[in-house]
């Protein structure tokens, strides 16, 4: 899609977001020398032990900055529609809004909606698109900016930016680098529109396609007869939310960080096989999982050494002269 540029040397933009994520696409709308005339976000939501309502990453930034807020329960409305076209946008750009856009609510702005998405579509389509990255031992993930239409992030991509999937990575480390990736690719499209050379639309592979489903609690559970990398991969991707969970010793613990390694052995999955300061390794259906650091119920965050200390029978009798 390739356009004669801009009528006026304005380009009205309406960002809608709501997480952490889109905060730096905002910056980057804000940066790009377009003109924010309103933020989209989703309601106030209760949040912490006092349940208290706390408006988004998204809202506190545009609040900040000065920008007008919205917060409507739904863009299904005509009363949200009308308000929405009042504002009269030549881009609506939508990073992790969280709300549907109707047909309607697409054609509003002239240049239509940009969407930045965490992943290389069509893989991981979807709202959990990061997580499955890592559950699936992916090599790479990315951004990708995509012109919005009526199916699930099945729109052209604009722009794209790549980078590595690594065993270091956890869907913490990965979220946060992806959200910069984003604002640079978004930056980029704008600059680009605002010069009057909006980036060609290539419409996305019709093989490959994978939906990436919404991460459920339920999940978190390690099972111990999977092959070691695959828990591995599930500890990982789940931090720092849900966090995985599993027994060790006949304790439920949550797993915050861990490794597959290729120890043989014939011991029943879940066991304890070998436990020093550096982990405690637990036998799985191939492998084992060396569990680096856990959280007892109502504790904090530890590491593997600590717990030992705390379970010294886990660990191997010492000999005479102190050797083990």
């Amino acid at each position: 899609m390739n356009s004669a540029g801009l009528s006026n040397p304005g380009l009205r933009v309406v960002f809608a977001g709501t997480p952490e994520f889109a905060v730096p696409c905002l910056e980057a709308c804000r940066a790009s020398g377009a003109e924010v005339v309103a933020v989209y976000t989703q309601p106030d939501r209760p949040a912490g032990r006092g349940r208290k309502l706390t408006p988004s990453p998204v809202k506190q930034a545009a609040l900040a900055a000065g920008i007008a807020v919205h917060q409507p329960e739904s863009l299904k409305s005509a009363d949200a529609q009308q308000a929405l076209a009042e504002l009269k946008p030549d881009l609506l750009v939508v990073v992790a809004y969280g709300l549907i856009l109707p047909r309607k609510v697409l054609a509003i702005p002239r240049f239509g909606c940009w969407n930045v998405h965490a992943s290389l579509l069509p893989r991981w389509r979807g709202a959990a698109p990061i997580q499955r990255a890592i559950l699936a031992g992916d090599a790479e993930s990315g951004v990708d900016l995509m012109q919005m239409e009526a199916g699930l992030d099945t729109g052209p991509v604009l722009l794209e930016r790549r980078t590595p999937i690594t065993r270091e990575d956890t869907g913490g480390s990965l979220h946060d680098r992806l959200s910069v990736l984003g604002a640079e690719v978004l930056a980029d499209g704008l600059r680009r529109l605002l010069a009057g050379d909006m980036p060609s639309a290539v419409p996305q592979a019709d093989d490959g396609v994978t939906y990436a489903h919404k991460l459920d609690k339920a999940e978190a559970k390690l099972d111990f007869r999977r092959p070691a990398i695959e828990l591995e991969r599930q500890v990982r991707a789940f931090d720092p939310w849900p966090v995985a969970e599993g027994e060790i010793a006949d304790e439920h613990l949550r797993i915050w960080a861990a490794l597959a390694i290729d120890t043989p052995h014939q011991a029943t999955p879940g066991s304890v096989i070998a436990a020093s300061r550096d982990g405690i390794d637990v036998a799985c259906g191939q492998g084992a999982l060396r569990v680096l650091a856990v959280q007892r119920a109502g504790g904090k965050r530890i590491g593997a050494a600590d717990y030992l200390n705390a379970r010294p029978h886990l660990l191997p009798p010492r000999h005479p002269d102190g050797s083990v």
